[in-house]
This record gives C-alpha cells, structure tokens and sequence, in this order.
C-alpha cells in the first residue's frame, strides 16, 4: 500500500487491492501497479486476475440471481438508498480516490462523487416504478398482461476517465431491475470500482449480486469470457468504438442483450447571432472538463466567420488562465492526461493540425509541472485555422480546442455531420428557429443547446451511429436490463 494514497484517506479501509467475487476478496498471484497520472508514482499493486477468476464471479452471480431477482421493488429501492446514503457520508475519500488515480483536480473529483450517488438515488425511485401493462385482447375471454423481469447476470465493463459515475451508471439499474452483475474494473482507476463495493458489502448487498475482477495483462481475455458465457445475458460497455465493436462481434454468438456508450466526435458550432462569453463559457465546458478526458467532449469548434476572432480572442483569454497542475494543490482547475501514450495522441494530433496549416494560439506543448516532473502533462491548447487532419478522424481525449470556420448554417451542419460516430453535439444560437432546426438536423443522441452540459442523472445518455446502442440514466436506462413478457390469460369468459 502506498503511504501517500492511504494518507489521503479517512477511512483506510476503502483503499483495497483484491478482487471481489462471491461477497470475498480475493488475492492474486500476479499484481499490476496503479499509477498516479500526476506524479508517475505507484498507488498500490492490484490484483491482476484471468479467466478463471472471471467464471467464478459468473457462477457466482448466476446463483446469487436465483435469490435476487426474486426481492421486491421495494427492497432493491431501501438497499441501493443504503448505498446512496454511504456514498454521501464518504464523499470526500472517494473523491481523493479519483484524485489520486485518474488525476482530475479534487473539486471536479467531488463533482463527480456527487453525480455517481446520484444514480443510486434515481434508480431506486425508479425501481418501484417499472409498470408493466394491460392490453386489451380482440378475442372475448382473453387478457393480455405484460410483465418486465430482469435481464439476470450483466457483464460491465468500465472505463478509466469518470471512475466512480460510470460504475454507478451501470450498477444501479441492474440492481434495481433485479439484476446480478461481473464488473471488469479499468486497470487505470480501480481504487474507485473497489471502494464502492466495500460500500455496497457494508450497505447489505447479498454476496454475488456485486462481483469484481481486476486484471491489467488479461483484458482481451477476460473481456471474451463476459461476452461469450451463456450464462451472462447482457454486456454494457462504455469505451472506444473499435473496442465496441469487438465486444458486439463476441457478443453475438450467445446473443446477448447489449449496452454500449462508445466514441464521440462531438462538434460545438457556434452562429454568428450567438451570445459570445455565454458561447466561450460552454466551450471550456465542453471541451476542457476532466482535461478533455471524456466521452462528450467537443472535437472541433465550428465558429462562423463573422464572430470568429471575437470568440478566439476570448477563448484564448480564458484558456491561458488555466492552472495545470496536481488536483489536490489548491487553485488547480485541470489535472493530467491519464498516462503518457494519451500525452502521446495529444502532441500527434497538434503536430498533425500545424503540418496542415492550424496556427497554435495557447499551448500546444507538453507541459512540465514543477514538484510533478514524471506526471502525464498537456498544456491546455487552442489552434486555429484548422483544415481536415487527424483531429477530423480521432477522438483525441486531451485539451485542445480546435478552431474551424465555416459561413452558413449548411455548411456547419454538414461539417457536423460527417462522423462516423454521433454521440453529442453543441451549438450557439439566438435564433429560435434556429435553434430547433439545427438540433433536429444534428446527427447525435444528444444536443446542447446554448449549453455545454448535457450529462446530468435524469436525461438518456446515449449515442446514434457508431457511438453505440441504448440508454443510461434516465426512466429509459432501467429498461436496458429487463425484458418484456406478455402472460396471456384465457377461458375468462367460461
């Protein structure tokens, strides 16, 4: 264990190290080191578990199902409360947890705390909520009543950039659907997959009903074992498009129920009738939260020529003011990259923008942070006079605001468009119509309109395209781990 990670703790106990299967840590033979981004220090050394870690956890969820599934609504809905209200009471431990692993400065890290718990919350007021129906028959004597049962055991596969939200994201609907679930944890940020769980035991979870398994040199194979077990039912993936599509491939041969959240392209446009500071104002959120380490974070800025300086000039302003550095100092508004093969894609993809005529209008460098010389550093970058090259192709996942042009509000939307994926999308408008017309144009499953922020407990997170399948959060999100069932009821009329 790391003296500097337990020190950062309260409770010391939240800190594991093991996988969890079958309500008991479990060691292993071999470990893997768990990085700080910000000083390129080891945390700890987890457990790095395989295939037959992975069975087990599958056969323990499977028999932990037979009971599970057969709690009321109610009960799911007190137990997941239990847990909402243990993840409030330890807030700021796991907010040092994500601090610690993925990098992000401590006052986003107790954001997202906030909004992980918050799923706990919704869900279980959802899970006493999941009607099903009557539908009238066209043959006398007969009724048509619909049902909704959970999925059974659900494989998870987390990512690395909102280590808490994405375990909670996932985990409350299976649990409140009736549910079983086999988390893959990201080997980059276990510490926070791991400390819910020790969450959820002291909460009451019945053991098999949350399992976990660590592993960093059996990812591939780990990953075929969830999707291809008959015994689980369903994958929810939140991750690359690639990868996606890999796990759907595999999926298929047991057809499987799937979830998959994937890349983003997401374009910002911002019209020549726009609010400039308000339109600035949602770019840095848009582009620069958790360091440009997330899934709907802005590609590219669409900027029409008529506004284009006053808008650079300002986003610029306000880019320069960023404070690069380790999220626990204080005053520190953006943290690492989350290790250096993404420092690597950002200076690629810079590179790429000025060999093709972008001109670097604030930092476009790799940055040095005194104190944290050997942490994964970007300077917060804005380029302009941006013409087709990488950042067109790639999701890039680090700090650069890229600045096109365009002249009508045809030309954005095609611009817009042209992804393959289509996850989110933002534009600035005054115009109303405007405002209406471009949002049903943009080819995205979800749209900011004269905001930066679309993510939030209650609206249904989720792409088109090649940015995956489903829904989470939201009333929709728990209908991804049931299914449907019609009991037809006849002879009524004898």
């Amino acid at each position: 264990m790391s003296s500097y990670a337990a020190s950062k703790l309260k409770d010391q106990s939240l800190l594991k190290f093991d996988s969890y299967i079958n309500g008991e840590w479990v060691k292993g033979s071999k470990t893997f080191a768990v990085i700080d981004p910000a000083t390129g220090k080891s945390l700890g050394d987890v457990a790095d578990h395989g295939v037959d870690e992975t069975k087990a956890a599958i056969n323990a969820a499977s028999e932990a199902f037979k009971s599970f599934k057969k709690t009321t609504p109610k009960q799911r809905h007190d137990l997941l409360l239990k847990l909402f209200k243990l993840m409030n009471d330890n807030s700021d431990d796991l907010a040092s947890l994500i601090t610690l692993e993925n990098g992000k400065c401590l006052t986003e890290a107790k954001g997202e705390v906030a909004y992980s718990a918050s799923f706990l919350e919704w869900f279980a007021e959802e899970a006493v909520r999941d009607y099903g129906d009557v539908i009238a028959a066209p043959t006398p004597g007969v009724r048509n009543i619909v049902v909704k049962q959970p999925v059974g055991v659900v494989g998870l596969v987390t990512p690395w950039n909102f280590p808490s939200a994405m375990i909670t994201r996932k985990v409350a609907p299976a649990l409140a659907a009736g549910c079983t679930v086999v988390v893959k944890s990201p080997p980059e940020t276990p510490f926070s997959m791991l400390a819910f769980v020790e969450l959820a035991e002291r909460a009451g979870v019945p053991k098999g009903v949350i399992n976990v398994v660590n592993t960093a040199s059996n990812t591939k194979d780990v990953g075929l074992e969830l999707t291809t077990n008959p015994i689980v039912r369903k994958i929810s993936f939140t991750g690359s498009t690639p990868v996606g599509r890999l796990l759907m491939k595999q999926a298929s041969s047991t057809i499987k129920k799937c979830s998959f959240e994937l890349g983003g392209l997401a374009p910002f446009i911002v019209f020549g009738d726009a609010d400039i500071p308000k339109a600035v104002d949602g770019a840095i959120a848009a582009k620069f939260r958790n360091t440009g380490q997330t899934c709907v974070c802005t590609q590219f800025l669409l900027v029409h020529s008529s506004v284009y300086q006053e808008f650079a000039d300002q986003l610029v302003k306000k880019v320069k003011a960023f404070k690069l550095g380790n999220g626990f100092d204080e005053g520190v508004t953006h943290g690492p990259i989350i290790h250096n093969a993404g420092v690597d894609k950002v200076e690629r993809h810079v590179k790429n923008a000025v060999e093709n005529g972008a001109k670097i209008l604030a930092g476009g460098k790799r940055a040095v942070v005194p104190g944290n010389e050997n942490g994964s550093w970007f300077e917060p970058t804005v380029l302009s006079d941006m013409a087709p090259c990488l950042i067109n192709e790639e999701e890039t996942f680090g700090p650069i605001a890229a600045l096109y042009k365009f002249e009508t509000e045809e030309e954005a939307i095609s611009l817009a468009n042209t992804a393959e994926v289509g996850l989110a999308g933002y534009f600035y408008s005054n115009d109303v119509s405007r405002i209406f017309r471009v949002a049903e144009a943009l080819e995205v499953g979800m749209v900011g309109a004269n905001t930066g922020l679309v993510s939030s407990t209650v609206i249904p997170f989720g792409g088109v395209k090649q940015s995956g399948l489903g829904r989470e959060g939201s009333k929709y999100g728990l209908q991804e781990y049931t299914n449907i069932k019609l009991i037809a009821i006849g002879s009524l009329d004898a």
